[in-house]
């Protein structure tokens, strides 16, 4: 029986022909095509500047420097997410400060924050987690009140919406990403928004190497850059599924919906949690991940994940909390108990084979499969 993956891209001829045309082309990077595709995708986030970048990890470590965090700064942040969120204030000697997450949706919880807060807190780093965005009514009222910039991590979350207002449009600045599994793709890419000029200013020098409108030459560099471009040919691949947009939500929407009526019965006879939507969010589908019921262990989660697999059907733990890495633990003293919610949903959480293609027939291979898993998993 053929397998069915974690995830899949979804690339038709109009995406096919957007990238030859740009090879037909003398502009392969730092043509016209970035710039098109940057407004793009600022218009949809409801904001005025765009800028491309290599992937979302670069488009967050940008925006961290372009807020001017550095050594001895904190930043609140979540340790229910990619690595990347964190990461990207490691990269300037920030110090991620770690609250724990709503329970129900996997966001951080805006009522943690203010007891985390000390006076080296520079910000807040949000993350729209799974395609939800973070309750921003709460965070925004926080961060206003104390003077701090918001960041969002909005890499999972293009096209999503809280009460009708786009994600990325909320804080300082936002990142989205476009590796293949996610709502769009322009195979690795990311894009940064935001409503500040000199923001958007100071991430398109530093992308380029440090080079602006100031610089002598191209071989003039007026601040510390790096190589973080994005190539017209990310880009024509993006353009093209931006124009797509509507249609790869919804197919998303119709996936979840049909996983959501599948897997009903089983959240009732086996106590799996569905995924939450908090009211007034139109969730931007990026994977469909379920719970195990309260008390599993990572072991008995491993071991249906394990089942599935042996099965052909693709899953994965989504995500490992943060603070227990390898490396967090050696650089913070991190431990187990820390963050007991991050490290329950993190411990019985498992993503399903999620794409806009994924037939009826697959989904209910799946739930079938989960039944069984779950069974001889002794959950």
């Amino acid at each position: 029986m053929e397998s069915i993956p974690l995830a899949r891209p979804d690339i038709t001829d109009l995406e096919r022909e957007a990238v030859a045309a740009v090879l037909r082309t003398d502009q392969l990077s730092l043509g016209p095509t970035i710039g098109r595709f940057e407004q793009a995708v600022a218009t949809l986030a409801g904001v005025r500047h765009g800028v491309a970048v290599n992937s979302g990890t670069s488009g967050l470590h940008l925006i961290v420097r372009a807020l001017g965090l550095g050594e001895g700064d904190e930043v609140i942040t979540s340790p229910f997410s990619f690595i990347a969120s964190s990461n990207c204030l490691l990269f300037e000697r920030v110090r991620p400060v770690f609250v724990d997450i709503d329970p129900r949706t996997g966001n951080i919880d805006p009522a943690r924050i203010e007891p985390a807060l000390s006076p080296r807190t520079k910000a807040v780093l949000a993350v729209d987690v799974f395609g939800q965005p973070a309750d921003y009514d709460a965070l925004t009222a926080i961060v206003d009140r104390r003077g701090l910039a918001l960041i969002e991590d909005s890499c999972e979350a293009l096209g999503a919406k809280s009460k009708g207002r786009p994600a990325g449009s909320f804080g300082s600045a936002a990142c989205f990403a476009f590796y293949p599994n996610k709502q769009i793709t322009t195979a690795e890419g990311g894009l940064i928004v935001t409503d500040d000029g000199r923001i958007a200013e100071l991430c398109r020098s530093m992308r380029n190497q440090g080079r602006d409108a100031a610089a002598p030459s191209w071989l003039g560099h007026v601040r510390l850059g790096y190589n973080y471009r994005l190539s017209d040919l990310h880009a024509a691949l993006g353009l093209a599924q931006v124009q797509r947009l509507g249609e790869l939500l919804a197919a998303r929407a119709r996936v979840a919906a049909a996983y959501n009526e599948r897997l009903a019965p089983l959240a009732g006879s086996l106590g799996i949690e569905l995924p939450h939507v908090s009211a007034g969010v139109t969730m931007s589908w990026f994977v469909f991940v379920i719970r195990l019921p309260e008390g599993a262990t990572v072991q008995r989660r491993d071991a249906v994940i394990d089942f599935l697999r042996e099965r052909g059907v693709g899953c994965s733990n989504y995500f490992p909390p943060i603070h227990l890495q390898p490396f967090y633990r050696e650089m913070f003293g991190f431990k187990e108990g820390d963050f007991p919610i991050t490290e329950s949903v993190s411990a019985r959480s498992i993503a399903l084979p999620f794409f806009n293609r994924l037939t009826g027939a697959q989904i209910g291979r799946v739930a079938d499969t989960l039944a069984e898993a779950i069974g001889a998993a002794g959950v």
